[in-house]
C-alpha cells in the first residue's frame, strides 16, 4: 500500500499549542519526521508524519486532544521547476482535488505530500503516469 499516514492534530489557534503538542510526542517518546501546521482562524490542523504513529495517537487522546490519522500520497518527483505544477495539473485533468499538498527535498530525493478525497484514484492516476509513490516505511527511511 503506498499510501502514508499522517497524525492529524485539532486545536485553537493561539501560542503555545505546537509546543503542547510537540512537548506531548516527546514526551511519549514520538519522533517527528515531517510536520505543517496550517490555521484558519481561531483553529489550527498539525500534522504530523512520525516514527510511532499508534503510540502517537494514544498519547495525544491521553491528554484530550483531538486527533485523526489522515491518509495521504507522498510523491517522488523531479528536482526542478514544474514539478508541483506538473502533478497539480495532471490531478486537475482528472477531475481530482489537491485539497493539501507540501513538499521537501531530502537525500537528493524531492517529495510532495498530496492529500486528496479520491486517495485510490488518485494513486491511480500518478501511478499510470509513472511516478513512484512512497510508503510509510519509505518517508520514514529518509
Amino acid at each position: 500500500m503506498s499510501a502514508v499516514n499522517l497524525v492529524a492534530v485539532f486545536v485553537e489557534n493561539k501560542p503555545g499549542q505546537t509546543a503542547r503538542i510537540t512537548k506531548l510526542l516527546a514526551d511519549a517518546g514520538v519522533n517527528l519526521r515531517w510536520f505543517t501546521i496550517a490555521n484558519s482562524g481561531s483553529f489550527g490542523v498539525m500534522r504530523f508524519l512520525v516514527d510511532q504513529r499508534d503510540l502517537a495517537v494514544r498519547a495525544l487522546k491521553e491528554k484530550g486532544v483531538m486527533v485523526s490519522l489522515l491518509e495521504v500520497l507522498a510523491v517522488e518527483v523531479p528536482d526542478k521547476p514544474g514539478s508541483l505544477q506538473a502533478v497539480a495539473d495532471l490531478l486537475g485533468r482528472n477531475h481530482l482535488n489537491l485539497d493539501n499538498s507540501s513538499g521537501f527535498v531530502a537525500q537528493n530525493r524531492a517529495v510532495l505530500i498530496v492529500e486528496v478525497q479520491e486517495l485510490a484514484q488518485a494513486r491511480t492516476v500518478l501511478e499510470r503516469e509513472g511516478l513512484h509513490l512512497l510508503t510509510q516505511e519509505e518517508m520514514l527511511r529518509l
